[in-house]
């Protein structure tokens, strides 16, 4: 019974003995085959050329692989024969793939990447070479990337999806604020790269169409996704590591953690609610929304106010799909080989519950173990027809990978051949750009030359700057002076208006009170005259009362007796009137004495005021007299000063002529120069000079108050003489000898005779005899030398210049439309003879030509326009060919231009011809056409240098000149194109030749290079002593430059 039950607890375990009999090592090969298989297939479906987003169930076989075998070493040894350095849009979708292994991969997928780091670094600083598209997106995701793996090498207690709790968080510090300040820094470090991500992202998308929904923005978009996930978790550590920072350091030891907090805090706060309105986004994940303000990191119970942002991917986006799964399904990670699932339900039915329950029913089992071999044998066949079908399915799929494979190969040699192609193309453009850099060294070294030339020409400009500066600020000191004793003048003068009318003022008081006590006087006599009247008037009635009381009492004494009565009552009245006369004459005697003692006040008071009148007179008359003599003084001062301005003029005047005789003898000056035409204009000058001198100085003898007018005229003076004589000393610098020496001679002349003539003005008792005829007469023999000297040009005379603009204008126009005639003649005639690429290209030249034709007839037009508004303008009462003599210059200007313009056309023309009959060269046409360019800029130059900057033929003239230039590039644009074109139809065929004939013919080549290269820089030296020559002789006939050269 023992032994039964011993053979029934064996026979469970034979089989699978034989099952890995059978299978054994063989199936755990084909199964890490299996798995390397479809984690290669996963993995170049997940990175791939096309520009759409990564399926997610392609990355999602690439994570589990890494969780089957622990590790990333499947995914690098597929990624590493990825030509990732070669197509940005393949590398933008690794950097997605590995982005999402390094968050939700196997935990060794770091380490194990962490040996790629240095390819990493190079593929990103070579896509950071460029400046827009997957390049530059893809420069900045990789340093993302190995700042994510550098972070979490150095914190390992990190995870690589950077999900952790409040303990996890504490305990990756130790407790130690060094570690949590240093863990800060590298979290704002790491925040910082998601952010550089995220805007480079945005940047690069076009956000005024709905980008999100087409594919390539959706393959833009889809690494934001992780970038989001790895944000909100640095935000919401780096707001837990503040606030535990500030609770341990002082707050102003943070204040750099809490600058950078906020600038941070905004761009991710920016850059959530931008994605949030994506349309792309709201299907697969919620995005989280910062606060409005960030968190007060200075108040500790801020941090219970903060919210932890929290990312939710909707169950549908984060569910595999029915094709995922099935796809994922052999990625199990088991340490046995799987069996089928029919063989596991028979295995079952053979040795299941029922012998494990009931293990001493002997019947059941000895009765079916013929059966169950049976079945097992069925079994075993099945699994080797199955096994059969499976190889038989990865024979095709091998083949299906042969195919693909030898496809791949076949690309990757046209690639090669490309490549290849490219390389040839490379070496002759470096031959190319080898040849243009020797020219431009050439070029620089010209250049270096002519910059210290003109360094040295700006240094002798600066000094002569520096002198006329010095001379303008004594000249600012002399006017300055002068105002000042134009303004003390005009106080003195007030000051003596002020005065005299005081005085006016008081002499109409004085008068004013006299006649006041005049009036008083009267008027006071005429009063007494009439009390005195009056008190004789009133004794004149006392008398005669007197008289009629005496024949009162005569008639009283005769009448008392007639009536006693009547006289009583009369004596009575009498008596009462008696007493009322008694009465009046008291009060006119008491009157009278008031009156007298009045008039006794107001004589008084006359006296006195009359004493003070006086006083008050004789005051304001000394005052008067002390103000005449200051004003006296003062004219003595104002007169002292006038003469002291003059004098200082004029010995400023002769400091100038003699500093300018002085330069004649420096050595420094003979490298000085001057032309002709200057010198006779600075003569003219000082001629007109002097006879303003001359008037101001006799208005100076007449009045002595116009001062101002005579210094000027003096400064003025002193200017032009000198400068008069550094110009003529310069001009005999460029002349023979013989006229030099006279010319020398003659401004020393003229200094000497400036010099006398300001020597007798300095003098008052000489001003008035000063004599400036001989100073003219040798100013006038200098400007006669000068007119000698005045280059001829065209050896014509000033009246014919006007008559030859107008021939030259007619002559440019008549070859103009010769040209364009020509050119309509060989259009037809080459319609008429070419075809094909040969018709083509003369037509498109001729087409070119015309249209440059009809821009240069529109150019002299306008030219034409702009001289007339010029000499109408300039001219004023003089003629058309005085005006033209009188510019000479600019009218030989003209003349040259227009004979530039006309000669260039002709040529232009016969080049053209010669193209079209296949004898001529396309350079020759270009040349030309790039002369024409410069000759019509000359042109335009030279009728614009004396046009209003206003004028509408001067605007019609600057649009015609950029229609030339126009028309110029398209001949030569055309012109090249119709060289590349039958250069093309001449294709080289070395099929036919063998080795050494190629040998021999490219060793043929390189002589012929190289004796190409030494006859262009042989030509390019002609050319360049060509130039020269050509600049020498047109300076010599036509005087360019010589007044730039004048200031020297």
């Amino acid at each position: 019974m023992d032994r039964v039950k011993s053979s029934m607890q064996q026979v469970p375990n034979a089989i699978p003995k034989v099952i890995r009999r059978t299978g054994g090592a063989n199936s755990l090969e084909l199964e890490r085959e299996n798995f390397e298989r479809v984690q290669a297939v996963s993995i170049n479906k997940a990175i791939n050329t096309q520009e759409v987003a990564v399926k997610e169930k392609h990355a999602r076989t690439c994570i589990l692989g890494t969780h089957h075998e622990k590790g990333a070493h499947t995914f690098w040894a597929a990624v590493n024969r990825l030509p990732l350095s070669s197509n940005a849009v393949l590398c933008w979708k690794f950097c997605h793939v590995f982005h999402k292994l390094l968050r939700d991969g196997h935990p060794n997928v770091i380490k194990d990447s962490m040996r790629n780091k240095a390819d990493l670094t190079d593929m990103s600083r070579m896509w950071g070479h460029l400046s827009e598209g997957y390049g530059k997106l893809c420069s900045i995701y990789l340093k993302l990337l190995i700042t994510k793996m550098e972070f979490h090498i150095k914190n390992p207690r990190f995870p690589g999806n950077l999900q952790m709790s409040n303990r996890q968080l504490d305990e990756a510090g130790e407790n130690d604020v060094n570690n949590f300040f240093q863990l800060t820094v590298e979290m704002f470090d790491y925040l910082e790269c998601e952010l550089t991500l995220f805007l480079g992202v945005f940047s690069s998308l076009d956000m005024s169409r709905s980008v999100s929904v087409t594919a390539a923005g959706q393959c833009r978009l889809a690494p934001l996704i992780q970038v989001i996930l790895d944000c909100s978790h640095l935000y919401d550590y780096t707001v837990k590591l503040l606030f535990k920072l500030h609770s341990c350091l002082p707050a102003d030891t943070l204040q750099g953690h809490r600058d950078r907090f906020q600038e941070q805090f905004k761009k991710l706060k920016s850059l959530f609610y931008r994605s949030s309105n994506l349309q792309y986004f709201k299907r697969l994940i919620q995005i989280p929304q910062l606060p409005e303000n960030p968190p007060n990191f200075l108040r500790a119970s801020a941090l219970s106010e903060h919210i932890s942002p929290v990312v939710v991917i909707p169950a549908e986006s984060s569910s595999p799909e029915s094709e995922h799964v099935v796809e994922t399904d052999d990625l199990v990670d088991t340490d046995v080989p799987v069996l089928p699932a029919p063989l596991e339900t028979k295995f079952d039915d053979l040795f299941g519950t029922s012998a494990a329950i009931d293990p001493f029913n002997f019947n059941s089992q000895n009765g079916m173990r013929k059966d169950d071999k049976d079945r097992l044998i069925e079994q075993l066949t099945r699994e080797i027809q199955a096994l059969k079908e499976e190889l038989e399915s990865f024979r095709l799929e091998s083949g299906r990978l042969c195919q693909a494979l030898r496809g791949r190969v076949s690309e990757l040699e046209a690639e090669l051949a490309e490549q290849s192609h490219l390389r040839l193309q490379a070496v002759g453009e470096s031959e190319f750009l080898k040849a243009e850099l020797d020219d431009l060294r050439r070029v620089r070294e010209d250049t270096e030359k002519e910059q210290r030339s003109l360094t040295e020409i700006e240094r002798k400009a600066q000094a002569n700057e520096q002198r006329y500066t010095k001379l303008k600020e004594k000249y600012t000191e002399l006017v300055q002076s002068h105002a000042d004793l134009l303004r003390k003048n005009a106080e003195v003068t007030r000051q003596m208006t002020v005065a005299r009318a005081a005085q006016d003022e008081v002499e109409a008081v004085r008068k004013e009170m006299q006649e006041k006590v005049k009036g008083t006087q009267e008027a006071a006599d005429r009063q007494e005259r009439e009390q005195l009247e009056q008190l004789q008037e009133l004794q004149r009635e006392l008398v005669s009362s007197r008289a009629e009381l005496d024949s009162l009492k005569t008639t009283m004494a005769s009448s008392q007796q007639a009536s006693s009565e009547v006289l009583s009552t009369q004596l009575a009245t009498l008596e009462s009137e008696k007493a009322e006369l008694v009465q009046s004459l008291t009060k006119v005697e008491a009157e009278l004495v008031v009156r007298g003692e009045e008039l006794e006040r107001v004589q008084s008071s006359l006296v006195t005021e009359r004493e003070g009148r006086v006083k008050t007179a004789e005051t304001l008359q000394n005052q008067l007299n002390e103000k005449e003599s200051r004003e006296q003084a003062l004219e003595s001062q104002l007169v002292a000063a006038r003469w002291s301005s003059l004098q200082g003029a004029v010995e400023e005047a002769e400091k100038i002529i003699r500093d300018s005789l002085a330069q004649i003898d420096d050595p420094a000056h003979i490298s000085c120069t001057s032309s002709a035409d200057y010198l006779a204009s600075r003569c003219q000058a000082s001629l007109d000079c002097m006879e303003r001198l001359n008037s101001t100085r006799v208005a100076f003898l007449a009045d002595n108050t116009g001062v101002s007018e005579l210094v000027r005229a003096v400064t003025q003076c002193g200017h032009l003489v000198g400068d008069t004589v550094v110009q003529g000393s310069a001009t005999s610098h460029m002349v023979p000898v013989e006229q030099a020496d006279a010319l020398s001679e003659s401004v020393k002349v003229c200094g000497a005779e400036a010099l006398a003539l300001l020597g007798q003005m300095k003098q008052q008792d000489s001003l008035a005899a000063a004599d400036n005829s001989k100073l003219k007469a040798a100013l006038e023999a200098v400007l006669a030398t000068a007119e000698k000297l005045r280059p001829r040009g065209l050896e014509l005379q000033q009246g014919e210049l006007g008559d030859l603009v107008e021939q030259e204008m007619a002559a440019t126009s008549a070859a103009v439309e010769s040209a364009a005639a020509r050119i309509e003649e060989m259009l037809n005639k080459s319609r008429a003879v070419d075809t094909g690429i040969k018709m083509e290209v003369n037509e498109r030249i001729l087409a070119s030509c015309t249209e440059l034709m009809q821009a240069i007839k529109e150019l002299v037009l306008s030219s034409k326009e702009l001289q007339r508004d010029i000499v109408e303008s300039g001219r004023g009462a003089a003629s058309m060919k005085e005006f033209y003599a009188k510019n000479s210059r600019w009218t030989e200007g003209l003349i040259s231009a227009s004979k530039a313009v006309g000669w260039g056309a002709t040529v232009m023309v016969d080049a053209a011809d010669l193209v079209v009959q296949g004898k001529g060269k396309f350079e020759e046409l270009m040349v030309c056409s790039h002369e024409i360019a410069a000759s019509t800029a000359q042109l335009v130059a030279a009728s614009k240098v004396k046009a209003d900057k206003d004028s509408t033929n001067l605007h019609r003239l600057q649009h015609a000149s950029r229609g030339v230039t126009q028309a110029t590039a398209a001949v030569v644009a055309s012109t090249k194109s119709g060289k590349s074109q039958i250069e093309e139809t001449d294709t080289m065929d070395f099929s036919s030749m063998t080795l050494t004939q190629i040998k021999r013919q490219e060793m043929d080549a390189q002589v012929l290079v190289l004796e190409l290269e030494a006859r262009l820089q042989k030509e390019r030296e002609r050319l360049g002593e060509l130039r020269k020559k050509h600049y020498e002789l047109a300076g010599v006939a036509e005087g360019w430059g010589e007044e730039e050269e004048g200031t020297g």
